[in-house]
């Protein structure tokens, strides 16, 4: 993995909070913004003073019950001192017996004095456990997904990566030079991402061009709300119908939430699909999670001080029509449980392929085509076609957004939905381009129409004619093992 990913850039200020929630040189909770390393540190330094005053007025030992007596009992415990004392003092003693019921007087004073303190200890120790929870709470939240980011790379049961960069490289420029090898031997998948189904233009684009140069293409026409186990059946049953169409085997593609639908698919289906798809790319797919769907999602993450999880719930359940486990199985917590469970299987082809998206002050005005508008026909064309408009968004400005956002608060590289090392599938051969390219621009082409910026159709073309070359170079490796 190269150092250059990794995204960590070291902070003028340093603080880790410790068990007893002091701060102390070590761990960096904001590893790009001193201010807020220094606000941090003052809130863990207040804290921790308000949790030691009351931690000194505690003195009970763990385990000790808090005893109270009622009034009833306090009567009682009364009357037997009095009549104790009657009996062994007579009668006529009047002074003495006064000064039993006073030393009885002073001893239920003395036990009501001691469950006052042993409520006001309790109520300190209770204090105490309030703002440990607050402080608990409250690290949770600015930690966010920090320790989760990367944990793929640092699993050590997991299969290394190769670096195909270079490689993809020589290949892209081929292509610009109408060098193409990809065969039509094959069936080319496109497996589109989270709410593709409202962008009628996603994965257009190439399509059509792969259809252009003769190419069998499809795009998988998926629930793409609905859970990543429900699409992978889909897939599946896709998979199959074409192979049993065409007698051909599949190339698959999937982008974003549809790389990891298409994963999910293998990795579940793998003795049924086996003998029918010849490898897989992801581009942009949070293999490993996303930490943009776990703050929103899990307790005590950003969604819970600002309803942003109900927001969603309205947006995808009731708007769209979606399940909201769609995105719930981009976070970390179901990605690390599922892929416990299901890998992919090692003798597949996979290529892996992530970006940076640019946050410069240009991105803001470019616009992307995501779907086309029919005009009414007020003057007849000369070939009768309504007029089309485009609907454009401004993707890139809120790619930017979003990757301005993971770089300031977790110090990591990002396409403004997929930090780059969450991209990155164990066991795969991996492409790293430093061009600056956002999450939308593989399946929405800008307007731009910038000469430099890389085409998407292309690197498609460019991504799959890799996973051949891997294909065939695992099929050389496993005919010489069985030599």
């Amino acid at each position: 993995m190269d150092d250059r990913y990794l995204g960590r850039t070291e902070s003028t200020s340093n603080l880790m909070v410790r068990d007893d929630y002091s701060a102390t040189g070590g761990l960096q909770l904001f590893t790009t913004v001193p201010a807020l390393n220094e606000a941090a540190s003052y809130l863990a330094q207040t804290t921790s003073y308000f949790t030691r005053c009351f931690a000194a007025d505690v003195d009970l030992d763990e385990g000790q019950e808090l005893i109270t007596m009622t009034s009833e009992q306090d009567s009682r415990l009364l009357a037997e001192n009095q009549s104790t004392a009657f009996e062994q003092c007579g009668d006529d003693s009047t002074s003495s017996s006064t000064n039993v019921v006073m030393g009885a007087s002073s001893v239920g004073s003395s036990s009501w004095s001691r469950n006052e303190q042993l409520v006001s200890n309790r109520f300190f120790q209770n204090g105490s456990s309030i703002f440990k929870d607050l402080v608990d709470r409250a690290r949770k939240t600015v930690r966010g997904s920090a320790d989760d980011i990367g944990w793929l790379q640092q699993a050590t049961d997991m299969p290394p990566v190769e670096d195909g960069t270079k490689r993809f490289l020589e290949i892209l420029e081929s292509i610009r030079n109408n060098e193409h090898k990809l065969p039509n031997s094959v069936v080319y998948l496109l497996i589109p991402g989270l709410f593709s189904n409202h962008g009628p233009l996603y994965f257009v684009n190439t399509k059509t061009y792969f259809s252009k140069m003769g190419l069998a293409c499809h795009i998988a026409k998926i629930h793409s709300e609905a859970s990543v186990d429900k699409n992978a059946r889909e897939i599946k049953q896709y998979i199959e119908e074409i192979f049993w169409g065409s007698g051909k085997r599949v190339l698959l593609l999937g982008h974003s939430k549809g790389g990891v639908d298409a994963a999910a698919a293998l990795s579940l289906y793998w003795s049924d699909l086996k003998d029918k798809v010849a490898g897989l790319v992801l581009a942009q797919s949070p293999y490993g999670g996303s930490p943009i769907a776990s703050d929103i999602l899990r307790e005590g993450q950003l969604g819970d001080y600002v309803s942003l999880r109900k927001m969603m719930e309205i947006l995808i359940c009731k708007v769209i029509k979606g399940d909201m486990q769609a995105l719930e199985d981009l976070t970390y917590d179901r990605r690390k449980e599922f892929l416990r469970k299901h890998q992919l299987p090692p003798e597949l082809p996979v290529v892996s392929f992530h970006t940076e998206a640019g946050i410069t002050p240009s991105v803001l005005a470019t616009f992307s085509p995501v779907a086309h508008a029919e005009l009414p026909i007020i003057t007849p064309l000369a070939d009768g076609q309504p007029t089309k408009l485009a609907v454009v968004m401004p993707l890139g400005a809120a790619m930017a957004a979003c990757a301005q956002l993971l770089q300031v608060r977790y110090g990591e590289k990002s396409d403004g939905l997929v930090t780059r090392r969450d991209a990155e599938v164990p066991g795969s051969v991996v492409v790293r381009p430093e061009q600056k390219l956002d999450h939308a621009w593989m399946v929405y082409s800008s307007s731009t129409n910038d000469p430099v910026e890389m085409d998407a159709s292309k690197v498609c073309e460019a991504l799959l004619t890799l996973l051949v070359e891997v294909a065939q170079k695992r099929r050389h490796e496993i005919a010489n093992k069985d030599e």
